[in-house]
């Protein structure tokens, strides 16, 4: 899952930013209201990590704007003040939650997955397709209770193929949610991380039906035949 943070002090930035990369996130940071305003309505995201002291355009005008804009990705906004009134403004603003600083990454993980368990109905914890599975919050990946070990894109892929079962990506729409706005991203490489994805939980189970298919000139999908 992809993930935008808009946050000014680069320290808290950089920790949130590695934490959730570690948590096989991609995300994409920005310094200022603005900056993260302009990411927020380009891009695609699962999740905007939103602080409410911002340079150039405060947290709340930020989601004020993106709301207005039909921009309707989970909003977690982050704050030093813990008053009432400022909770209240967050979420009447359009805000999604609201988390107090400082607080532990295991509690801001937390509501970040519970965030995204909202919009869909299919954002769960454990996944499965034919036999395979996925836990996210364990990262254990199974096929017919044999143990699969994956890497952390590998597992990301994995896990968005999985979460639109039945539906075709197209390299662009697993591109968008896989890899953060910075990385060097052709589209071969979405094709050589489903080879590697291939040699992990179809070709060991030859029995089985394929799980990951080409659609030709559209993209890839998981479960279903076409």
């Amino acid at each position: 899952m992809r993930i935008l943070l808009v946050e000014d002090e680069k320290r808290i930035s950089d920790s949130i930013k590695k934490g959730l990369e570690q948590e096989t996130f991609a995300v994409d940071t920005a310094f200022d209201g603005e900056a993260g305003f302009d990411l927020a309505i380009t891009e695609d995201y699962d999740v905007i990590i939103l602080d409410l002291m911002l340079p150039k355009l405060d947290g709340l005008e930020v989601c004020r704007r993106l709301r207005k804009n039909k921009n309707h990705s989970p909003i977690l906004m982050l704050t030093a003040k813990s008053q009432l009134h400022d909770r209240v403004n967050g979420l009447n603003a359009g805000a999604d939650d609201y988390l107090i600083k400082p607080f532990a990454f295991t509690e801001l993980l937390a509501r970040i997955k519970a965030l995204t368990r909202r919009p869909k109905g299919s954002l769960d914890a454990l996944l499965a397709a034919d036999g395979l599975k996925l836990n996210t919050l364990t990262y254990e990946v199974s096929r017919e209770g044999k143990e699969i070990r994956l890497s952390k894109k590998e597992f990301s892929l994995l896990e968005y193929l999985l979460r639109n079962k039945g539906q075709i990506l197209t390299k662009e729409q697993i591109i968008d949610h896989v890899w953060d706005y910075e990385a060097d991203v052709l589209p071969n490489t979405v094709e050589v991380y489903i080879g590697y994805l291939r040699n992990k939980i179809d070709k060991p189970f030859e029995k089985k039906d394929r799980l990951i298919l080409t659609v030709r000139g559209f993209g890839y999908k998981v479960g279903g035949r076409k």
